[in-house]
């Protein structure tokens, strides 16, 4: 007997149940393992018999739908897409099935109802949820089935999966598209012929047989090409929500049933031909919304292509190629010029250029060297490496931005809401008007009441009303990230606009956070290059921030006896039998006056040298102070340096307000005041100290390279040091807002527009049907143009 591929249980004799992984038979002990094996590796999950560290438990021989979906409840499956977070668990999902905002509102409803789900948001644009859940109270499997339950599937998000799931979405669209265009062309043709009178003397029972055929023609369409319309409004009445194929599906049932009355009875007329022109125009532009949405997407995630698949990891055997995703920290990896590393880690060995633009957005490569840190998904560009894990994949920096950035697409301004309202009520309003223009033509003309309704039905489909908002924030957001710039909160896009002053902390944000010697004056008989050496080797088993200025200094030749730190002064020690010491004007030179950070060196005679040190300016933070002035933004440096080196800063960037020797509370303090004062404060900082005002700010942005506080409580992060980013941020959020207005106001007005003429009797519906395509294909070109701006 061998072993069951899945449960490891022995495999009877005469027992054959088989499936295919990676290019090789699998043997299973029964038909309920077979199917779960199945499942597993077709969901793009197949890693999952590579890393597990047990075998499964053996599946019962019929698994129904539940019962597939138990596999995901396994710890070795879950490691690889689930995350946690303060004991609950955070899955990020792929939804097929979507088709507005409505159907997003259904789904956080359903959810948000089961016991244990803290949060459930989703995102119709990206087609993606992101879930969180007590797994004490509800397993993930059960979680699933709730989206089967109300007509949905939902699997977690794998790009491969999501890649293979959009190419048969596009194959079953092209597939109805030619069904639903094949039979038009044949019911157009036949339509024409009867109602231009192309054949005045033809014979009645010739006309009632063309009827016939285009009744047959169009059964296809009806049966076939529109069934995704019909699934998508009945879920929504299933479930007591409107959604846009309300409209769109009753009008369609309609026209054709009386249509089929009119054929059968021989009165009235037929619209075939209008009905299956309808499902091809609607197919047409929900093929090329789906193809938008694509490109809008896509972008998001791009980053999740750079996370590294395998690695070379280095065992006392040699080489082992692995996955990454099982390196742990300590082991040592190797890197070839060219390819990816694999794992957030440390350069033991080599030198090389790394290109990191896939984080930064800067794509000129950058020098790393021995001791250094490297990031996960950038690529090692001209030598070998050796390389030391510091943190695991699911930890890296690449995998921390990607859920970030998930969390930003998925968490919903206020704008979005807004419009995710208005388009539930739309639908409602549409079909009492719809009823309405019914009952009232009824009264004057009972001929036409039954196709102006139809019109006005099609005419008014709120679908871009709908696509209007969710779109142009997910073009948006994926061009913020293109361009180095991190959203970690949905209300970003929709705040940056409206701000009128610009906060700076000054110490790492303003300036590079790091002390340099400035210059140097000598009061004694002693050479610069003596002074320096001196002062180095006092300085040399420091770790203060002014000791690493003077680190390049060093001479090795000079050792320092009875050394001692004096706290708040400076230093003191013996070289070669002389007396030295290091410290602040305090100390050595009570009365001088300094409106730059200075220190002193002095010998048993008196001061030998004073040491200008300073914090130097990032390159871009004065052309940032003056391009903020020419924007009509306010700006202020918050610090909480009280020297004269805050005063230094202010007069040289040109700012309109400097306060320093701020605490925390007195940082937040001040952002209230302004806040009082009906200013909109947009905080740049990157500290420990800077986390409270950065939380408390209408908008705020931490440095790359901040502490991971600051970087947790902004709303935003800078992935480079480029400053100027802000404004791009904030210009990208100004368009995406003009856009959203733009999109808003054809929606409406187009809406506002036709319905009068709709219900007048002035619109037919096949023009109703062109024009409502027209509108939603309108919008979504428009949110397009924010990836270019």
């Amino acid at each position: 007997m061998t072993g069951c591929f899945h449960c490891g249980e022995p495999v009877p004799a005469g027992v054959d149940f088989h499936f295919e992984f990676e290019g090789e038979q699998q043997a299973c002990c029964c038909p309920g393992c077979q199917a779960v094996a199945h499942t597993i590796i077709d969901c793009g999950l197949g890693s999952y018999y590579q890393h597990r560290s047990a075998p499964a438990p053996r599946a019962e021989a019929v698994p129904d739908e539940l019962k597939r979906l138990q596999h995901y409840d396994l710890a070795d499956i879950q490691q690889d897409f689930v995350s946690e977070r303060d004991q609950l668990k955070e899955v990020q999902l792929s939804v097929s099935g979507l088709s507005c905002a409505a159907c997003a509102w259904l789904i956080e409803r359903h959810l948000s109802q089961l016991p244990g789900v803290r949060l459930i948001q989703v995102n119709s644009t990206t087609e993606r949820a992101r879930l969180r859940w007590d797994p004490e109270q509800v397993s993930l499997s059960r979680l699933l089935a709730a989206f089967a339950e109300i007509g949905y599937q939902a699997r977690p998000f794998l790009p491969q999966a999501q890649e293979q799931a959009y190419r048969r979405e596009v194959k079953s669209y092209l597939l109805r598209l030619g069904v639903a265009g094949i039979a038009s062309m044949q019911v157009m043709m036949v339509g024409f012929a009867l109602y231009e009178d192309l054949f005045p003397d033809i014979d009645a029972e010739l006309v009632q047989y063309f009827r016939w055929v285009s009744l047959w023609l169009s059964v296809p369409v009806m049966a076939y090409s529109a069934l995704p319309f019909y699934r998508n409004a009945w879920r929504g009445v299933k479930n007591r929500a409107l959604n846009m194929d309300l409209p769109v599906s009753l009008a369609m049932i309609f026209a054709f049933v009386a249509s089929v009355y009119a054929t059968v009875t021989d009165t009235g007329e037929v619209y075939y031909e209008c009905v299956s022109m309808f499902a091809f125009l609607l197919l047409s532009g929900r093929f090329l919304e789906m193809r938008a949405k694509r490109k809008a997407a896509e972008s998001t995630a791009n980053l999740s292509h750079h996370v590294p698949m395998l690695a070379r990891l280095e065992t006392p055997d040699g080489e082992q190629e692995v996955a990454a995703r099982t390196l742990v920290p300590g082991q040592v990896v190797l890197v070839t010029p060219g390819s990816p590393i694999p794992a957030d880690a440390e350069i033991l060995e080599g030198s090389t250029s790394v290109d990191e633009s896939m984080l930064t957005g800067e794509h000129l490569p950058v020098h790393r060297g021995t001791g250094e840190r490297v990031f996960a998904g950038t690529t090692n560009v001209e030598s070998p490496l050796r390389l030391r894990v510091l943190r695991p994949l699911a930890e890296a920096r690449v995998s921390e931005i990607l859920r970030a950035q998930d969390d930003a697409l998925l968490e919903k301004p206020r704008v979005a809401l807004l419009a995710d309202q208005l388009s539930r009520y739309f639908v409602a309003a549409l079909l009492l008007v719809t009823l309405g223009t019914y009952l009232a033509w009824l009264q004057h003309a009972p001929d036409k009441a039954f196709w102006v309704m139809l019109s006005v039905l099609v005419a008014t489909c709120p679908c871009a009303l709908s696509l209007a908002t969710p779109t142009a924030l997910t073009v948006a957001s994926s061009r913020l990230t293109g361009a180095g710039i991190l959203a970690r909160r949905g209300h970003v896009l929709d705040t940056l606009p409206k701000a009128t002053r610009v906060v700076f902390d000054k110490t790492g944000t303003l300036t590079r956070g790091e002390v340099a010697l400035a210059s140097v004056s000598l009061l004694g008989r002693r050479t610069e290059a003596e002074v320096l050496a001196i002062a180095a080797a006092l300085e040399a088993q420091s770790e203060h921030p002014i000791a690493r200025a003077f680190r390049p200094y060093r001479d090795h030749r000079l050792t320092v006896s009875e050394r001692e730190n004096l706290v708040g002064r400076g230093l003191r020690g013996v070289i070669d039998g002389q007396g030295w010491r290091l410290g602040s004007a305090a100390w050595l030179s009570p009365g001088a006056e300094d409106d730059a950070l200075c220190v002193y060196l002095a010998d048993e005679e008196g001061l030998v040298a004073r040491f200008e040190l300073a914090d130097p300016l990032r390159d871009d933070a004065e052309r940032l102070v003056r391009r903020c002035r020419e924007q009509g933004l306010a700006t202020t440096i918050l610090t909480g340096d009280g020297s004269g080196q805050a005063d230094k800063v202010a007069r040289q960037l040109g700012v309109d307000e400097l306060v320093k020797n701020a605490s925390p509370d007195d940082k937040l303090a001040y952002l209230h005041a302004r806040d009082a004062a009906g200013e909109v404060c947009l905080m740049v900082g990157d500290g420990i100290n800077d986390a409270p005002v950065l939380a408390g700010a209408h908008v705020s942005f931490a440095m790359a390279g901040g502490t991971d506080i600051a970087k947790n409580s902004a709303d935003a992060i800078l992935l480079g040091d480029d400053l100027q980013r802000i404004l791009v941020a904030r210009r990208v959020a100004g368009r995406c807002r003009r856009v959203i207005k733009q999109n808003f106001s054809w929606a409406l007005g187009y809406n506002l527009v036709i319905l009068p003429l709709a219900a007048m009797g002035h619109v037919s519906p096949w023009f109703a049907m062109l024009g409502m395509s027209a509108s939603s294909l309108i919008v979504m070109t428009n949110s397009l143009r924010l990836s270019r701006s």
